[in-house]
């Protein structure tokens, strides 16, 4: 499961209407790819429909799909947003992660 902060929910659903998405339809796309300074990145897309082999959850009244894959990484994360001025966006607080960069946009296990 993933969870979602009450920052990042406003924030989500802020950005979702702004791209023509409906919170209450549509998913956030969470994933993870090879790159980045640790080894391993995060993905953070808009989509308005699943696969066969996707995780499908909703948390804080956000819908969010995990690929198959990339849930073995994610499950316990919480996705929180950090704005101002020294705010980074969205941050993924993974419990998995045994390593990660000064930016926190990668990670290792």
């Amino acid at each position: 499961m993933i969870q979602v902060s009450e920052t990042a929910k406003k924030k989500v659903i802020t950005l979702m209407e702004e791209g023509g998405y409906d919170a209450s339809k549509d998913y956030v796309r969470v994933g993870v790819k090879s790159g980045g300074c640790s080894g391993l990145s995060y993905e953070l897309d808009f989509d308005n429909k699943t696969e066969e082999t996707d995780k499908v959850f909703e948390d804080n009244d956000v819908r969010i799909i995990v690929d198959k894959k990339s849930f073995l990484y994610l499950v316990g994360t919480t996705l929180e947003y950090s704005g101002g001025l020294n705010g980074k966006g969205f941050v993924f607080n993974n419990p998995n992660a045994q390593r990660t960069c000064g930016c926190g946009e990668s990670f290792s296990l």
